[in-house]
């Protein structure tokens, strides 16, 4: 089943021989990184082994938050809202960003205490403040919810409402990201998959890929899901899983009639406003764990957030568990396989899931009756035990950062999360305190802490 329609683009015909950097992955985190350090005058490349933002990154909500974000994302959030609001210009093209707003609903008094505290760490913090003079967020109740959704039967008892969140659209961003990095001197190569890494006393020396042998520096890997897999190649333990999340696009509604411009998340639904006037809606509630061989492999590390979300998370035995067991079985050579098997990894959706999603947003707001289903799509987010992202340093690897684990939040917060691992990869003062990104937390006996938020 094909995924949404991305905006083309088309790699380079010639792979460099020697680059400063080369970044490994075309979704918006390595697109993004790709761009910072073209526009430090890096020499970089940006290698992907199908389509630039193929994957999750034009796949996702859409949804440019930093309410509910967990608090030690919120610094890196706070520097990519800035990024966003001039990105356009900086790209040379439309991102669909907007700052429309988005609203939590709590349907339980657990949520409304949960989303007051959120509110009250967030303000202590100054990261509030830190929003300056324009739209921050506020605590709201069943009236002002109805004011905001006129026609919508409102269940819940209260809601955390952020007008200084937004929207953008996937299937543009990473595309045109990487398009404004080849401007700025970047070579950007699809189609070919990176083999392994080169090493020179410890230090990164160059790539293997399906192309030929490229020297570099310095590596960034931000390759998705497929980045616990290519670390393992190089001796590095990653835990990683994958969770699938699914998408439905809709038709947008009548002319003149009443539709709302905010995005609303509640325990059954989600949906925010397209910049087609359609709305892409998903399940708030459920989304699909795959069992691969790597859940028992990581089985430990991933107790506590399994033991948090066990309510959302609906177990799948699927042919990713045959993929992986035979791939692994065949060592490097069989995981490579897996890496050119599944070029553009597009999974079959978790249609129950989303249907379940769309018939209570029906139930619940009649201006969404009579839109019609234009697409539906899955798409698999890469996952590690805090689901925090990994932004790092890899110990004893010299040259090499990992980027990935972006565990659902990656879109919004790609630029600011570019920019930080450009600053790793380049040795440039970090934008923000690269602690709580680290990779060595899951291996040095720190507590591991699941993600606060949403």
């Amino acid at each position: 089943m094909p995924g949404p329609a991305l905006v083309p683009f088309s790699g380079d015909m010639d792979l460099p021989s020697r680059v400063d950097i080369a970044v490994v992955g075309g979704g918006v985190a390595g697109a993004f990184t790709a761009l910072e350090l073209a526009e430090r005058g890096h020499r970089v490349l940006l290698i992907e082994k199908g389509m630039i933002g193929g994957e999750q990154s034009s796949r996702n909500w859409g949804w440019v938050r930093i309410g509910m974000r967990d608090l030690r994302e919120a610094p890196m959030m706070l520097d990519a809202i800035r990024l966003w609001q001039g990105l356009d210009e900086r790209i040379e093209a439309r991102s669909g960003y907007v700052r429309s707003g988005i609203v939590f609903a709590c349907e339980t008094e657990k949520a409304v205490e949960s989303h007051e505290a959120w509110l009250r760490d967030f303000r202590a913090a100054g990261y509030l403040a830190a929003l300056g003079n324009g739209p921050g967020m506020e605590m709201i109740g069943k009236l002002q919810m109805e004011a905001l959704f006129p026609g919508l039967a409102v269940h819940a008892r209260a809601a955390l409402h952020a007008p200084v969140d937004g929207r953008a659209e996937p299937q543009k961003v990473a595309p045109a990201v990487a398009e404004a990095a080849r401007r700025k001197g970047a070579a950007v190569v699809t189609g070919c998959a990176v083999l392994g890494i080169d090493w020179q006393n410890g230090r990164v020396s160059g790539i293997e890929t399906e192309r030929g042998h490229v020297r570099c520096d310095a590596v960034v890997l931000a390759a998705g899901v497929w980045t616990s897999g290519m670390a393992r190649l190089e001796g590095i333990d990653l835990p990683q899983l994958k969770v699938l999340n699914t998408v439905v696009r809709t038709t947008a509604p009548p002319a003149g009639e009443a539709a709302p411009d905010q995005a609303l998340w509640t325990d059954r639904y989600a949906f925010r406003r397209r910049e087609d006037g359609g709305y892409s809606i998903a399940s708030a509630a459920e989304n699909i764990f795959e069992i691969v061989p790597d859940s028992f492999r990581y089985a430990k590390p991933f107790s506590a957030i399994l033991k948090q979300d066990w309510k959302s998370l609906r177990p799948r035995l699927s042919r990713f568990w045959r993929d992986e067991w035979l791939a692994w079985a065949g060592g490097a050579d069989g995981f490579l396989s897996l890496l050119r098997k599944h070029r553009v990894l597009d999974p079959v959706p978790a249609t129950g899931t989303v249907m379940r999603a769309l018939a209570a947003l029906r139930q619940d707001y009649p201006v969404f009756r009579s839109l019609r289903i234009e697409q539906e799509w899955a798409g698999m987010i890469e996952v590690v035990p805090d689901a925090v992202p990994v932004i790092s340093h890899v110990e004893g690897r010299d040259g090499l950062v990992i980027a990935t684990g972006f565990s659902g939040h990656g879109f919004g917060i790609s630029p600011g999360a570019g920019r930080l691992a450009a600053d790793l990869a380049c040795g440039d003062d970090p934008c923000v305190d690269p602690r709580d990104f680290r990779l060595a937390r899951f291996s040095d006996g720190s507590p591991i802490t699941v993600m606060g938020g949403v």
